[in-house]
């Protein structure tokens, strides 16, 4: 039932009621009061109420709240000023079925006239289904986003134990000294001394520990005003232990004016770190290592990171694919990596993208927006 066309229309209009009734959207007009005069199949399915129940109420009763109480006075303040706030567009809200449920619906209103008198048509769409669909993508993203992050982990788990190694037998060494010159009441102010040396390299590895803790841990994305220089070095720190061991000159440009930016921090950081490890083993076979990791304002609007090696390039057969899941040039990689990265960067509302470095090998960019004010 498709409920009684508008007023002033023709009663055996066929194909209105045609349209109306077999279309796959819900359709339904109300007047500027809010009543409903026309509801269809569709919308029948969609809110459980049968038209009989429906046409002649206010459309009101198909909303939950807050929308509920506020749509009179939207009417109202319609009817009075011609303000309109989302007539002409569409928008996602929420609607009420007859057994009291809530559900996601995607909203599109259109005004006109009819025999003089203002009417409203709004299309509704059932949106349940991709809402669920977009929470499984981003559950599947954070679980692959997971797996990525773990398989940097025991790529770069040997120079991490060399990194920690190094702090401790530090620590070890100083403690000693301290330990020794304790005997002696002259030398009081050395042995504090190496305490508080030792005191630093436990910070240190503390640090290496606590990034890497982050690094790896699975959790919700959450966003937060960041420095993008701090995530950078932490990155660094991260991404690029070892690269003494394979003799990598390690250089960093940092703007110190770059806008911040409204980022998850570990998912950036992740992207970063992929960055730098895939850059640190292009080079292992070449002559010259050198990686320059770099950040730029964009005239207020962003920031862009760059990431440079001098290693051997993309070949041509790959680049168009880079960013493609399993698409990998190392021989044990996964090929999900630059996947992953892209996927991060361009739900941040960036672009991550690759360029032949000038005198042999690649730098892959990527820019991301500034935060609001």
């Amino acid at each position: 039932m498709a409920g009684p066309a508008p007023r002033g229309a023709k009663s055996d209009d066929s194909l209105f009621q045609t349209l109306i009734a077999t279309a796959v959207d819900g359709i339904m007009v109300i007047d500027e009061r809010g009543i409903v005069q026309v509801y269809n199949r569709a919308c029948e399915r969609l809110f459980q109420y049968g038209a009989e129940e429906v046409v002649g109420q206010n459309v009101k009763l198909l909303m939950p709240e807050p929308y509920r109480d506020k749509h009179d006075s939207y009417l109202d303040n319609f009817r009075r000023t011609g303000s309109a706030k989302i007539i002409g567009i569409g928008r996602e809200v929420e609607g009420r079925r007859k057994d009291g449920s809530v559900f996601p619906l995607y909203l599109s209103v259109g005004a006109g006239e009819l025999t003089g008198k203002r009417i409203f048509v709004g299309i509704v769409q059932d949106i349940t289904e991709r809402r669920a669909s977009e929470a499984r993508m981003q559950q599947l993203q954070e679980e692959l986003s997971h797996v990525a992050r773990l398989t940097e982990i025991s790529h770069f788990s040997a120079a991490l134990a060399h990194e920690l190694n190094q702090p401790l037998a530090a620590i070890m060494n100083y403690m000693s000294v301290a330990k020794r010159l304790m005997t002696s009441p002259d030398a009081l102010a050395k042995a504090q001394e190496a305490v508080a040396k030792a005191a630093e390299q436990a910070q240190r590895a503390g640090q290496i520990i606590r990034r890497l803790r982050d690094f790896v841990e699975k959790r919700e994305s959450k966003r937060t005003v960041e420095n993008i220089n701090l995530i950078a070095e932490d990155a660094i720190a991260l991404g690029l232990v070892g690269a003494k061991l394979a003799n990598i000159d390690v250089r960093t440009e940092f703007a110190p004016d770059s806008p911040r930016v409204l980022v998850d921090r570990v998912q950036i950081q992740q992207v970063m770190v992929n960055l730098l490890r895939n850059a640190s083993e292009a080079m292992v076979s070449s002559p010259r290592r050198e990686l320059t990791i770099s950040t730029a304002g964009l005239n207020g609007s962003g920031v862009e990171v760059a990431v440079a090696d001098t290693g051997p390039g993309i070949p041509e057969e790959v680049m168009s694919r880079l960013f493609k899941p399993f698409v990998t040039t190392k021989e044990n990689g996964m090929g999900i990596g630059l996947a992953i990265s892209h996927s991060i960067v361009e739900a941040h509302g960036g672009r991550l993208r690759m360029t032949p470095n000038q005198g042999g090998g690649a730098v892959f960019r990527f820019n991301l927006p500034a935060a609001p004010e």
